[in-house]
């Protein structure tokens, strides 16, 4: 009798194998949308009408009247332009490279040494009290200090006369006027380095202290050679929005001086307000802002080459 085999089974249909899901790209632009459209309506299109009225001559009503390279052309020979620059450099010193020093001494303090004698309250304590003038309104710190240096009734000529000293008008004379200015803006600024110090040192392994304190290191070697290395990026970031804060003050230069007096304190943000304000003479006022925006970006610019370098070479 033979024997059939049994039938074969019929192979099983593959199963199409899944298509890779494509990923959509493009999605989060949506989410950019609307900080897309208030950036072009508040700082794109201002600026580029800034730069158009710059060209020209207008009195901020009527037509204005084309002048090409004029406005340009006169800033180099003015002499209240550069002098404002020069003075803008002074408050460089006192809004960005004092601060940044003295807020990296302050920090590496409250940090290192009364956090750890005191407790981290008393440090947090402290770093809220530097950092309260930039918490004020520039205008009611400004009115203040000016109490303060009031030549006749003001607290500090007070407080110089307990010492046979005569009073002096620190905002009113021409010698004085900028130091004094410089001062005041070294206390507005000085909070705001030691917070982002203090955060940054959060990061830094607290082991790389310990072997250092084991080792016998000062407290000065273990700031200059563990503190300042490991929060360069911090440094960086503070030097860079400090110096920019630098070059567009205007509102304690506004509260205090004026520009005055005779020109002592005049900055191009506030050179550039009387030119479009107080003189209607806006197609210069508008030179003076472009040519400080130019600065201000060239500056940026600076800062992240010498960062992205230094990160390189790191």
């Amino acid at each position: 009798m033979a024997v059939h085999a049994p039938a074969a089974r019929p192979k099983a249909a593959r199963e199409p194998e899944p298509r890779p899901r494509r990923r959509r790209s493009g999605g989060y632009r949506v989410f950019l949308l609307p900080s897309a459209v208030l950036f072009t309506a508040v700082i794109v299109v201002p600026l580029l009408m800034n730069i158009g009225i710059s060209f020209t001559r207008w009195q901020g009503i009527g037509d204005p009247r084309w002048l090409g390279l004029d406005n340009y052309t006169r800033l180099l020979a003015d002499e209240r332009f550069w002098s404002s620059f020069r003075n803008n450099v002074a408050l460089i010193v006192a809004m960005a490279i004092v601060p940044t020093v003295v807020g990296l001494v302050l920090a590496a303090t409250l940090f290192d040494y009364v956090g750890k004698k005191f407790g981290p309250r008393t440090a947090s304590v402290l770093r809220a009290a530097y950092y309260l003038p930039q918490v004020l309104p520039v205008a009611i710190a400004g009115i203040v200090w000016g109490w303060i240096m009031h030549p006749r009734f003001g607290a500090l000529n007070a407080f110089l006369g307990l010492f046979g000293m005569e009073p002096r008008s620190w905002l009113g004379d021409p010698d004085w006027a900028l130091p004094s200015v410089m001062l005041i803006m070294v206390w507005f600024q000085i909070g705001y380095p030691v917070v982002i110090f203090m955060a940054g040192l959060q990061r830094v392994d607290p082991a790389l202290y310990e072997a250092a304190e084991m080792d016998g290191a000062s407290w000065w070697r273990r700031f200059a050679h563990i503190t300042i290395p490991q929060i360069r990026p911090e440094i960086y970031v503070v030097l860079l929005t400090c110096t920019i804060a630098a070059l567009k003050v205007f509102g304690p230069i506004f509260v205090l001086t004026r520009g005055g007096p005779g020109g002592a304190t005049l900055v191009p943000s506030y050179f550039s307000y009387q030119n479009f304000f107080e003189k209607a003479n806006v197609g210069y006022g508008a030179a003076i802002a472009t040519v400080l925006t130019l600065v201000i970006i060239v500056v940026t610019v600076f800062f992240l080459r010498v960062q992205d370098n230094e990160e390189r070479d790191s």
